[in-house]
């Protein structure tokens, strides 16, 4: 039988959760939240209900109100509408980008360079982590739904920190990923940066904390991280792995308009084009006034942690 994780109140420890209560908590999530247009129900799929439950313990009321925000969020922003013109200018440094390589795990890898930050706009940072998140989870194998972010540290100065884009990265990641990271692996990361992190932990949820590993190349016994992690031959060399090749901003951006092309029958893939319920219509209106907490908090407290800096467990992949 099919089981989930549910925290117990009197060890802090999670005990399992049967499938058929974790198929109740799902509908009980979908009777709450209504009917939705397309776009928004396809995002409201099972597996996306319950790694909103994960990341709430469970709790139907609480994983309902992170729901509705995430779902206004998405009506808003619109983060499946994001092409590669859009932030072509943010990836030319290679500051982030998915590669052409998975985790043994199967997960998508995004890597990170924070000292190739080549803009001072927050906003136009958060939409460049926006499409990447959309990208690596566009190209997840169908038994995944996790990825792993790789930071290398390597030319990275105290003019690269930032806490209002990385308060804005965890709330992003945290409130609307749900249980989508698995790992965050910090690379050689220098002394210096381990006060900044003691200021910006506040911002991570615990789950989310937990998932972040700090990783020197000079330390065999954390190196051996990477190895239960990745194929060395396909590993980038500045990360301890053999591949040599390196970052190409032409060959990246062809990648991702190829992938651009994949977004919109993506977002078809369940409910083929037609005309939405008049109720989906209503529904998805009332998203832009509705309150988040209007059936989600009267009866619960506020401990539950989330995650999205949120899932799959560090060597284990569970």
């Amino acid at each position: 039988m099919s089981t989930g994780l549910k925290k117990s109140a009197s060890n802090g420890y999670e005990k399992p959760i049967a499938f058929e209560e974790q198929q109740q908590k799902i509908n009980e999530v979908k009777k709450l939240v209504g009917p939705l247009p397309d776009k928004l129900s396809v995002y409201c799929s099972d597996a996306s209900i319950q790694r909103h439950l994960r990341a709430r313990n469970w709790n139907v009321k609480k994983a309902t109100k992170m729901l509705k925000e995430t779902l206004k969020w998405r009506s808003d922003y619109k983060p499946e509408e994001i092409r590669w013109e859009d932030i072509a200018h943010e990836a030319e440094t290679g500051k982030i980008y998915r590669s052409n390589y998975f985790d043994k795990h199967g997960r998508a890898v995004l890597v990170m360079r924070p000292s190739c930050q080549n803009s001072k706009s927050t906003k136009g940072q958060i939409k460049y982590l926006v499409y990447c998140m959309e990208n690596a989870i566009l190209n997840l194998p169908p038994d995944q739904e996790q990825m792993v972010w790789l930071i290398d540290f390597h030319g990275f100065n105290m003019s690269h920190i930032s806490v209002k884009v990385t308060k804005e990265t965890a709330h992003v990641l945290q409130d609307h990923y749900p249980e989508r990271l698995g790992v965050a692996i910090l690379y050689n990361a220098p002394k210096f940066f381990e006060p900044f992190f003691a200021v910006v932990k506040p911002f991570l949820e615990p789950k989310t904390y937990k998932k972040v590993k700090f990783v020197y190349s000079d330390d065999n016994n954390t190196k051996k991280i990477m190895e239960d992690l990745f194929n060395m031959d396909q590993l980038e060399s500045a990360f301890g792995g053999k591949d040599n090749s390196g970052f190409d901003i032409n060959k990246y951006a062809e990648r991702m308009r190829e992938d651009d092309k994949k977004m919109p029958t993506f977002w078809a893939r369940i409910n083929p084009p037609s005309e939405v319920p008049r109720a989906a219509l209503a529904n998805a209106q009332c998203l832009n006034s509705i309150n988040p907490g209007s059936d989600s908090d009267a009866s619960s407290s506020h401990g539950a942690e989330s995650d999205d800096i949120r899932e799959t467990r560090v060597s284990n992949g569970t």
